[in-house]
Formats: C-alpha cells, structure tokens, sequence
C-alpha cells in the first residue's frame, strides 16, 4: 500500500509541476501577444503620420516653391507654351498605293487576285 501510495503522490507532483509549466508559458505567451499588439499600433500610428506628411509635401504650391528656390526654375510664359492636338486614330487599314490588277499584270483574262489563305 506504501507504495501506491509513494506511486500516487510522485505522479501528483508530476502533474502538479506540468501544471505550474503550462501556465508560465501561457503567460509569457499572452505578454509577448500584448507586446506585439502595441509595437502593431505604433506602427499604424507611424504609417498614418507618414501619409499625412507625404500629402503636404505633394501639395502643388510647395513643389512649385521648391522647384523655384532650390532648382531656380522659372515659369514658362505662354509664347513659349506649344500645345499639341492628336486626332483620334481610325481602326481600318488602307494601303497608300492600290495593287495592280493581277489580270492586267499576267494578260489573262478573269483571274484575280486573291488574299492569302482565301479559298474558293
């Protein structure tokens, strides 16, 4: 019965120390998971400042300030401006010279000339 008894309480130990593990690694888990949720929201709050900035700097005005300080870009004046207008293009092909009759060419008469891969 001693023994049972030394086998029983060896066995509790062991499970009351796999106990005390698993709820030291749940709570290390669960801090590194809060740790990481806050870097995540400093981490959005960096992007979005970044995205405010980016805007103002894209802001025309302070593009045309810099280009005019640093560049010593000027305006164009408008007599120099060309302005350039692009019909819009038809979709049809045409040949810039028509082909000669086939029938004139070789002095038979009725035969023509067929596209390529036409059958009769």
């Amino acid at each position: 019965m001693t023994r049972a008894n030394i086998l029983l309480s060896a066995l509790l130990v062991a499970c009351a120390l796999g106990l005390v593990t698993s709820q030291y690694r749940a709570r290390k888990l669960f801090v590194d998971v809060e740790h990481a949720q806050t870097q995540a929201a400093q981490l959005e709050v960096g992007w979005n400042q970044l995205q405010v900035e980016q805007t103002a700097l894209a802001k025309a005005a302070l593009i045309d300030t810099k280009a005019r300080r640093e560049l010593a870009m000027q305006s164009v004046s408008a007599d120099r401006t060309l302005h350039l207008v692009v019909e819009p293009v038809e979709r049809t092909v045409r040949l810039s010279t028509p082909l000669p009759d086939l029938a004139a060419a070789t002095g038979k008469p009725g035969s023509r000339a067929r596209p390529a891969g036409a059958h009769r």
